[in-house]
């Protein structure tokens, strides 16, 4: 029995080769990290505080009420309620009139949502332009497509003045980017409002974008989750309704991000048929379909900001009022401290500098783990403090570059702000003290 359960052992390869090289994950390391030794968690990214009551109470109805089929499967490709006012919504945004049923895809977030673009879009050979710093699941979803990443950093200019540095002050050199479009480019991957930067493009930075895509003829996946979180009066321009960018782009949306419920996992895709008949192919081969409750929930809150648009009752006005005083917070927290963060223009996080910091936490030379992984780790056991290093959000020939800067989130509780502020406090006064 033995010789033949030892004959029986399989010796081939199990893993598809699709898979290497994208077995490591910044989240799962750094989560157990922050759940193991955190007091206070501002690493990953969602609020810890509620969604708006108005959405929680659309949950309950759904979940309680008469309608029974809310229990079971709807329609694969979005709940109808839901689509339906998802293009009535963005048409108004994007001044187009928008088909419910083949102009939107609902999602199992917006995770989901780039997943399907990337293989339903993306063949052997084809390169997609990134802008550094990303999200970081851009890359392997591009190489799991066999799709080869091509990264272009946004280069920081120092402010004048000895200023905080700002979010804006991160910018493309357009001869650089232009010399990543080749012939074997299929697609460029925009984020913005940017995380982990903050950073909202501007009019003139998407139309350098647009008119390198057009000329180009290559595709944008736009990842707008954090659309409604933009501070101090600027703008969230949409690239789709640029000159020729509608028939080239889709265009990605998160209900976690703009109603803060990151674990209802829904998320959307607005675009032309041609390019979302293709991920309604993987959709419908994949996931099939998203849970029908919080799509009920989720269109019942669109109903209500459709009909509150711009008006200062809007969840959509009244959220980055609020952000922006946590941001403003956190921000004059690190800089009485010496981390110096760069001030977001935009999302949920904000990177701070640490080089005053690096005291605490020496360097190892030749090290392969870039500085701000070992000091966030350092950080996170010794302090109690979770953050995120910004070297996870950059390829590898470029993470030692931007290695002295780490992530935080503000979205979270005045009492976890504070909480935060004395941990760094604290820390400032061991430094100081002989």
């Amino acid at each position: 029995f033995l010789s033949l359960s030892l004959q029986a052992k399989m010796s081939r390869p199990l893993q598809a080769r699709r898979l290497e090289g994208t077995d490591k994950n910044i989240w799962v390391e750094f989560v157990k990290l922050a759940a193991t030794y955190s007091k206070v968690n501002l690493g990953q990214g969602f609020p810890d505080f509620p969604p708006p009551d108005f959405l929680k109470e659309s949950f309950v109805r759904a979940l309680s009420g008469e309608n029974h089929m809310l229990h079971q499967y709807t329609r694969a490709f979005g709940h109808p309620p839901l689509v339906k006012i998802l293009a009535q919504f963005f048409g108004k945004l994007l001044g187009r009139d928008l088909d419910p049923m083949t102009n939107v895809m609902v999602t199992v977030g917006a995770y989901q949502a780039l997943f399907c673009c990337f293989q339903a879009l993306v063949d052997e050979g084809d390169e997609v332009i990134i802008i550094e710093p990303f999200f970081d699941c851009y890359e392997p979803m591009v190489k799991m497509a066999g799709g080869t990443p091509v990264f272009v950093p946004l280069r920081p200019k120092a402010p004048k003045d000895g200023k905080l540095m700002s979010s804006a002050d991160w910018q493309l050199d357009p001869t650089e980017l232009a010399s990543k479009f080749s012939e074997r480019t299929k697609a460029i991957v925009l984020n913005s409002p940017n995380n982990p930067l903050g950073k909202v493009f501007s009019r003139e930075e998407l139309e350098l974008i647009a008119d390198l895509c057009v000329k180009h003829d290559v595709l944008c996946i736009s990842d707008e989750v954090y659309e409604w979180l933009v501070y101090d009066g600027k703008e969230h321009i949409r690239i789709a309704s640029l000159r020729g960018m509608w028939d080239r782009t889709i265009i990605i949306g998160s209900a976690g991000k703009t109603f803060s419920a990151t674990g209802w996992k829904v998320g959307w895709t607005v675009g032309p048929n041609r390019l979302l008949q293709h991920l309604r192919t993987m959709h419908q081969n994949s996931v099939y379909h998203c849970a029908t409750i919080a799509q009920e929930a989720v269109a019942q809150g669109f109903q209500r900001e459709l009909e509150l648009y711009g008006t200062p009752d809007s969840y959509f006005v009244q959220l980055p009022k609020e952000l922006q005083q946590k941001r403003d917070w956190l921000v004059q927290s690190l800089d009485a401290v010496g981390m110096k963060p760069i001030i977001p223009e935009g999302t949920y996080f904000l990177v701070a500098d640490i080089s005053k910091f690096k005291s605490d936490v020496p360097d190892v030379p030749d090290s392969d783990e870039p500085y701000d992984s070992r000091f966030a780790k350092w950080m996170v056991k010794n302090k109690g403090l979770a953050a995120i290093p910004l070297s996870a959000f950059y390829s590898v020939a470029h993470k030692n570059n931007y290695s002295h800067f780490i992530r935080f989130c503000f979205a979270k509780e005045e009492a976890t702000l504070k909480a935060a502020n004395d941990i760094l406090q604290k820390w400032k006064q061991e430094k100081t003290s002989p």
